[in-house]
């Protein structure tokens, strides 16, 4: 007969030199299988090739050097967001974990302010900045106006729709708005420093009219830059605080 188990079994006195480890947290992501989200994949390549389509048109359709073409801003954010779609296409395809939301939210961002660039500034009746076409030249050809639908309307819309129904919520933060003005604020340098290299008078010194120096001075160029600068920080704001109020997508379970 074995011995009877004792009722009150006394504590075990501590292992001599045991640490107890701290609970540690483990990202989402370190545990949960990306599922391969195909439809995803092929609507975001379609933005892609809707981007590039775009950018193609304009480069071979316009009546400017393909060289000052890709100096404008909505030719360089529209190659960014065509790369950043496909890379993104590839990861739902393949089943691999997102790209940043840094990442994709500044493709974003920035082609939504081309765009609001272009809708306010250049091709609104009552801006002082209008142009005939809407394109900062006041030249253009039935190709590059369907260029400049495509790239200012077309590709943000289904940009913005990507992110609102096929993106997961919460993955902007507002630390990252500041780092997105980095390139605009590049970009007005380069142009400024593109405009004093050119001769007086050359076509397309200046490739924005609000950024014309030559018409309007360093003082009210720099002063509409920094209007421009703060609407694109609450542009960016505003991304933020949409991104963490809006719901997430609802994946089907497969």
């Amino acid at each position: 007969m074995t011995a009877p188990i004792p009722r009150d079994i006394p504590d075990l006195p501590p292992i001599p030199g045991h640490v107890v480890l701290p609970p540690t947290v483990v990202p989402a992501r370190a545990v949960l299988i990306p599922a391969r989200r195909r439809p995803v994949a092929a609507f975001r390549g379609l933005i892609a090739l809707l981007a590039l389509t775009g950018v193609a048109i304009e480069l071979l359709a316009a009546d400017i050097p393909p060289t000052t073409a890709l100096s404008h801003f909505t030719i360089q954010s529209g190659i960014l967001l065509a790369l950043v779609m496909l890379a993104s296409a590839r990861c739902a395809w393949s089943a691999h974990h997102p790209l940043p939301g840094a990442l994709t939210g500044a493709a974003l961002f920035y082609v939504i302010a081309a765009a609001l660039v272009h809708h306010v500034l250049l091709a609104h009746a009552s801006s002082p900045f209008a142009t005939p076409d809407g394109t900062g030249t006041g030249t253009g050809t039935a190709w590059q106006t369907a260029a400049t639908h495509i790239l200012h309307t077309a590709v943000p819309v289904a940009a913005a729709l990507d992110w609102l129904l096929l993106t997961p919520a919460g993955r902007l933060h507002l630390r990252q708005a500041p780092a997105w003005l980095l390139y605009p604020l590049a970009y007005l340098a380069f142009t400024l420093a593109r405009g004093e290299l050119l001769l007086p008078g050359a076509q397309d010194r200046y490739l924005y009219p609000f950024l014309d120096v030559a018409q309007h001075g360093y003082k009210i160029v720099l002063g509409n830059a920094l209007l421009v600068g703060l609407a694109l920080y609450a542009l960016a704001v505003l991304l933020v605080a949409l991104d963490h109020i809006r719901p997430t997508p609802v994946r089907r379970p497969r």
